[in-house]
């Protein structure tokens, strides 16, 4: 397939579930309330998900570019600032105080200063952002590789899940944090790292300093901002909505593949 072809197709997919977006969300509520409607839509994903971890091979790369092919302008998408007392401190310290913290299945909790890291194994890469609101941007990113910190923890036997704990607070009660998640086939993939730099410079607020997901081969919303903690679990039958994500309890796809 040519670069043309992957880039029409990835065109196609984006705004096809933008529209999907459009027409669950807002034209069409009634459908969305009924008790087949979400069904039919939770099998459509779970053929997407079989369908391309069948026909994808495990390390597909997604399309990379160029210095000359970066936007201008990488627009932020959602919040452009938590609303958070604690966020707000660690930014006007410009970050030196933040930690990551990482436990749940883990025989080897962590937490992990932005030097400790940026001393991780890291990736440098030119890839196009999809939101499902209708808009892409080109950047260069720089971050730790997931798989590194994984590895560093080391994963319990029945780990299937790493969820992302963000800044964000939740609009619903302005406490819970924003979360995310993806399965260790995504977070062991060479394309998934944790950003800390933005063309070169330090990964800006905006943009979900002090460090975002990068999920190359999935939608925008899937890559979190402002992240705070990761958790290593087995299912998502403790989380908040039990659908994986702040987006996906609102009846977004949880695999946002493309």
């Amino acid at each position: 397939m040519s670069n043309d072809d992957k880039l029409t197709r990835r065109s196609l997919i984006t705004r096809l579930l933008a529209g999907a977006g459009v027409l669950v969300f807002s034209g069409c509520e009634k459908l969305s309330e009924t008790a087949w409607f979400p069904k039919v839509l939770g099998l459509g994903e779970k053929a997407t998900y079989k369908i391309q971890r069948l026909i994808l091979p495990r390390k597909a790369m997604a399309q990379e570019f160029t210095e000359a092919d970066l936007s201008p302008h990488f627009r932020s998408n959602g919040t452009s600032m938590p609303d958070n007392p604690t966020y707000k401190k660690l930014a006007a310290k410009e970050f030196k105080h933040y930690r990551l913290e990482v436990g749940g299945l883990v025989e080897r909790p962590l937490t992990l200063s932005l030097a400790d890291l940026r001393k991780l194994p890291s990736r440098t890469q030119i890839t196009r952002h999809d939101c499902v609101e209708g808009w892409s941007a080109i950047g260069m990113w720089k971050g730790a590789r997931l798989s590194a910190l994984l590895e560093a923890v080391h994963l319990k036997p029945n780990a299937r899940y790493v969820v992302f704990y963000c800044a964000d607070p939740m609009e619903e009660d302005g406490r819970s944090p924003y979360y995310e998640s993806v399965d260790l086939e995504d977070a062991f993939h060479p394309q998934t790292i944790l950003a800390y730099e933005l063309n070169g410079k330090p990964l800006p607020i905006p943009n979900g300093a002090p460090l975002r997901l990068r999920l190359e081969r999935q939608l925008g919303y899937k890559m979190a901002k402002y992240v705070m903690r990761l958790e290593i679990v087995e299912d998502f039958s403790r989380l908040r909505g039990g659908k994986g994500g702040y987006w996906e309890d609102q009846g977004y796809e949880w695999y946002a593949g493309i």
